[in-house]
């Protein structure tokens, strides 16, 4: 009988982890990046910033181009577009 709880216990914990690790991935707060891969990339994705449920602004960077992306369930939509030069000059 012992056991049984043991194993309930372990269970129950390993799914509570699970449903965590859910929710924040699906917020955004969970994406995991090693190193920095993105040296040969033309495309990168700098921040990211949850506005709610279902829908968030993303940083992009194309090359010398940074666009400002706002997506949602219709659709995605650009917001702003700047050169790289604008955008360092702003910080």
């Amino acid at each position: 009988m012992e056991a049984i709880q043991q194993i309930a216990a372990v269970a129950l914990v390993l799914l509570l982890l699970g449903a965590t690790l859910w929710a924040l991935r699906r917020r955004g707060f969970a994406g995991v990046t090693l190193g920095s891969k993105s040296a040969g990339r033309r495309i990168e994705c700098l921040e990211r910033l949850p506005l709610g449920p279902q829908h968030s602004l993303h940083l992009v960077r194309v090359g010398e181009t940074e666009l400002l992306l706002a997506l949602s369930p219709s659709g995605c939509s650009l917001v702003e577009s700047f050169t790289r030069r604008t955008a360092e000059a702003g910080r």
